[in-house]
């Protein structure tokens, strides 16, 4: 399930409690937030955090324990419910299984390579089959892709879903995306530079061709003019030669013919 899927699904699955948060008043906000939290496939809560009538009964001091623990689930983790877990309700093994896999991909958001160790302190787990199993269920729900590494005793995360942002984190957000904008914008000014220059060499080249082109041509035309002139010349210098050499052939037939000799003494 890739993340758009994911959701799309958990949106899905948490419409049903956005239905009954428009009904719900006071307290009974109370037994909803924790229904949310166990339901299976629902993993971003902002919407139901948000909504009118939980924000409204937030107010409450028997319903700020369940808004806090909502905020958790929104972008906390598991080590930060057990620092407050004596001001929070008690999980079911379903909400901390969750917890524990919503911090699996919070923690991933600052290296992809998480060791086992560490790991394990992090989600309070006792053993190394059950951190194993752990990180496989988050992988079939979609909520990260990556491999175990059993022999390095590491996971190495390739992609997780992303959470619900925290409020502050929304400038550190919006100055990475400025930042990310004018890199983009330098990149495409050089981009666009990179083209003109492509363009104008390309027709500098065509117009050498061009011209180079026109000497060959030039050339040719010049050689074969050239060559049509040196024929012309050959043909009467040939010519010449042949009444020259037609002369001298008569004289010497006439001197060989004796009659001819005694009559023109």
């Amino acid at each position: 399930m890739n993340e758009a899927q994911l959701n799309l699904s958990t949106k899905q699955k948490l419409e049903p409690f956005l239905l009954l948060s428009k009904s719900a008043k006071g307290i009974a906000c109370c037994q909803l937030i924790m229904d949310a939290l166990n339901a299976p496939g629902v993993f971003v809560f902002t919407e139901l955090y948000e909504s009118p009538n939980i924000v409204e009964a937030s107010q409450l001091p028997q319903v700020i324990p369940y808004y806090q623990l909502l905020r958790i689930f929104l972008y906390g983790t598991f080590k930060e419910y057990q620092q407050q877990k004596h001001n929070l309700p008690t999980l079911s093994a379903a909400q901390i299984k969750k917890l524990r896999q919503l911090t699996l991909v919070s923690l991933s958001e600052h290296t992809q390579t998480l060791d086992y160790v560490f790991l394990l302190n992090e989600l309070d787990i006792a053993t190394v089959r059950e951190l194993e199993d752990l990180i496989m269920d988050a992988m079939y729900d979609g909520l990260l892709t990556g491999k175990l590494d059993q022999r390095q005793q590491q996971l190495l995360v390739t992609k997780a879903i992303g959470r619900d942002v925290r409020p502050e984190q929304l400038d550190e957000m919006i100055e990475t995306l400025g930042a990310w904008s004018m890199q983009t914008a330098k990149t495409l000014a050089r981009l666009d530079a990179n083209i003109a220059y492509l363009q104008e060499t390309v027709q500098t080249n065509q117009q050498a061709k061009i011209d180079f082109n026109r000497q060959i041509e030039d050339i040719r035309k010049e050689c074969r003019e050239n060559s049509h002139s040196l024929s012309n010349e050959v043909l009467q210098e040939d010519g010449r030669s042949s009444r020259k050499a037609r002369d001298a052939y008569n004289i010497r037939k006439r001197y060989a013919n004796p009659f001819l000799t005694r009559c023109m003494c």
